[in-house]
């Protein structure tokens, strides 16, 4: 079973807001990215929340999705992929790690991400657009001891350094992969580009 591991535990400091709970469509930023997950090709979604936690999972309650909690969200991203693992079943097989602030990803390019790890046998997949990796990357749940004895600090790339021929790169065609929202002006300037292209929710 592949799970959809969402982070959604930061406290999102450089928007001075939560940027989680921003509205993105007919729902939120965070609603979103939880919409694209479910009705990907992952089996299963999990929602790793942390800051604001009691009001992002308000938002996200409604949806048939399981959630984990981050003691330690301050300590950053590394510590919600901890947390979103450590929560996993046994049976897991592996996890997609969706970023919380990617509301703009289609779920085609999960999909492509979870039919890559099926094809290739690899326990990492990251999906790469003209050369560039990003997000969302996939991890075997044979690493699951591994990732949780990372050091935050150190982030995901000390596995991902660790094992470099257990990874497949999966060419997307979708740019997506290599942005997030951080600032108000990212915000900002996805709402203009979605309003002047008509853009449907993705989902």
């Amino acid at each position: 079973m592949i799970w959809a591991v969402i982070l959604a535990a930061g406290e999102s400091r450089r928007m001075g807001t939560q940027k989680l709970l921003l509205s993105f469509g007919e729902t939120t930023v965070v609603g979103a990215v939880a919409g694209t997950a479910l009705v990907s090709r992952a089996d299963r979604v999990l929602a790793v929340l942390g800051a604001d936690g009691d009001a992002v999972r308000q938002r996200l309650e409604p949806l048939a999705i399981d959630f984990a909690v981050n003691e330690n969200f301050a300590q950053g991203m590394l510590s919600s992929v901890q947390a979103g693992f450590g929560a996993l079943p046994a049976d897991a097989e592996a996890a997609i790690i969706m970023l919380g602030d990617q509301p703009f990803l289609p779920a085609r390019v999960v999909d492509a991400v979870v039919e890559a790890f099926r094809r290739s046998g690899k326990g990492i997949v990251v999906p790469v657009f003209q050369g560039h990796r990003g997000h969302p990357v996939l991890v075997s749940l044979k690493y699951r001891d591994e990732v949780l004895a990372l050091d935050p600090a150190d982030g995901l790339r000390r596995l991902i350094h660790a094992h470099p021929e257990d990874i497949f790169e999966a060419d997307v065609e979708d740019a997506n992969i290599l942005r997030d929202m951080d600032v108000p002006e990212d915000y900002a300037s996805e709402l203009a580009r979605r309003s002047q292209e008509g853009i449907k929710p993705i989902f």
